[in-house]
């Protein structure tokens, strides 16, 4: 009776977990989507001679055609994700105008321009080549141009060819699927377990209100927060769904998760003071990072311990030992607020590149 007790728990835990994981796609936080996209044709040039009431073949007047319109992310930092993006499944410019007689020439395809959250990376889904980046507020980059409208017949007109019967086509637009990723933009980014204690200290140090619960996955979406530090200055935090072993092979959040550690400077490893083994936790944080890309192992690491009121100084001592001499590590408690304000200066040190 007691195995089966054990066993309908252990079910209904993974059950509760695949339904939280299966809400991250539901979520109000998108961070990929893959939409369709095709700029504007240009429009042909026009093949056309001038007629005038006393000479029915005064030269010839075509026009050339408009451009096709362009497809163009714009950056703003008032979006933080890909959600309004979600249904727009089809990106379609306008095509260019023909153009006409009277040296007319058509009207340009009408821009699309799509609006983006800072951190977003454009890609084509075939070859997985990074098109645009867009990194600041108000950053516009063609991203899929349009078309070239085809000259009309007045531009080939020479002194031994005065009547060309040529004109050109428009130039086709560029179509296919691409793919839209949003990179998380913060200074810092907090690395860790679930229940590493992340999601309290974002909501004590900074303005951010991130779910807080006592289970596994809390935090499914990024959260940031700003802190205040002195004299008005100030540095970003991103809380980020925690990590699990096997996360660089997809499992858990895996890749969903990793991609959003690309962009921060300074990486902060919690590891909470009850941990079985605080060095074997920090060392398979680690081997996720290298095994998802080893360059993130170049940016800075710090060390906090989390839930140290549960230590007294010997304990301290104890897990000193155990962590790694090289990378700087202090012990904090989100509680009693203990070690925090060491923990700001040390990340502030840390951005502005000072000896730690």
């Amino acid at each position: 009776m007691a195995n089966l007790r054990i066993s309908i728990d252990i079910l209904c835990h993974h059950l509760s977990l695949s339904i939280k994981l299966r809400k991250v796609e539901k979520s109000n936080f998108v961070d990929r989507i893959r939409i369709f996209c095709r700029s504007g044709h240009g429009g042909v040039g026009s093949k056309h001679f001038m007629r005038t009431k006393y000479n029915a073949m005064a030269g010839p007047d075509g026009g050339d055609g408009g451009r096709g319109g362009h497809i163009i992310l714009r950056g703003n930092k008032n979006l933080w994700t890909l959600l309004h993006l979600r249904y727009y499944k089809n990106v379609l410019a306008e095509n260019g105008e023909n153009g006409s007689g009277s040296n007319r020439t058509g009207r340009f395809g009408k821009d699309i321009i799509i609006e983006v959250p800072l951190g977003t990376i454009a890609r084509d889904e075939e070859t997985d080549k990074k098109e645009a980046e867009i990194l600041e507020d108000g950053q516009e980059i063609i991203w899929i141009k349009g078309g070239r409208g085809g000259l009309g017949n007045a531009r080939f007109a020479t002194p031994t060819n005065q009547a060309p019967e040529h004109a050109q086509p428009g130039e086709p637009g560029e179509e296919g699927w691409k793919i839209l990723e949003l990179k998380v933009l913060a200074d810092v980014g907090l690395v860790g377990f679930p229940n590493a204690g992340k999601s309290t200290l974002l909501s004590v140090i900074t303005a951010a209100t991130p779910k807080i619960a006592d289970y596994a996955f809390t935090t499914l979406t990024p959260q940031l927060g700003m802190v205040e530090y002195r004299d008005g200055k100030s540095f970003c935090v991103a809380d980020l769904p925690g990590i699990i072993e096997g996360a660089a092979e997809g499992k858990g959040l895996g890749h969903r998760f990793l991609r959003h550690i690309e962009r921060n400077p300074v990486l902060l490893f919690m590891i909470p003071a009850d941990s079985k083994d605080h060095k074997k936790e920090f060392e398979i944080l680690v081997n996720e990072l290298e095994k998802y890309n080893p360059e993130l192992l170049h940016k800075q690491f710090i060390i906090a311990i989390s839930k140290s009121d549960m230590l007294d100084k010997e304990l301290k001592e104890a897990v000193k030992k155990e962590l790694p001499r090289n990378i700087p590590h202090l012990f904090i408690s989100s509680v009693t607020h203990q070690g925090l304000s060491e923990l700001k200066d040390l990340l502030w040190a840390a951005l502005n590149e000072k000896s730690l």
